[in-house]
């Protein structure tokens, strides 16, 4: 299984990013896409997650501003980072995995996980 997060660069806060992540496992449909990430100095923390089923979970500081969505048939997930922010600056990574009876805000929920792409918002 191959995760590969792309998309990151440097944005001028207000800005716009859209990060992909594509995934080599199968069936891609049947799992959960998880987006985390990492500022400096900090321990890494969830962001957003879409489940097989479409439903989908955000932390509250990127509620209304990140949205997250999926294409089966590209077997690529996406997060969407509109109004970026200063403090959004991280190593973002993607993560996927069967969550069923598992938290999809938690890291132990996921076996597989992509390198990460950095997102740097400047003020």
């Amino acid at each position: 299984v191959q995760l590969q997060a792309f998309g990151g660069g440097l944005v001028q806060a207000g800005g716009s990013l859209r990060l992909s992540c594509a995934a080599s496992v199968r069936p891609f449909s049947t799992k959960t896409i998880g987006w985390f990430r990492q500022a400096p100095g900090k321990e890494r923390e969830f962001v957003a997650a879409i489940t097989s089923g479409g439903a989908t979970y955000y932390t509250d500081s990127v509620k209304g501003r990140f949205t997250i969505s999926r294409d089966n048939a590209k077997t690529t997930g996406y997060l969407q980072m509109n109004s970026l922010k200063p403090e959004d600056t991280a190593v973002y990574y993607c993560a996927t995995d069967n969550t069923w009876g598992r938290a999809v805000d938690s890291q132990r929920a996921y076996a597989y996980w992509g390198q990460g792409t950095l997102v740097t918002v400047s003020s």
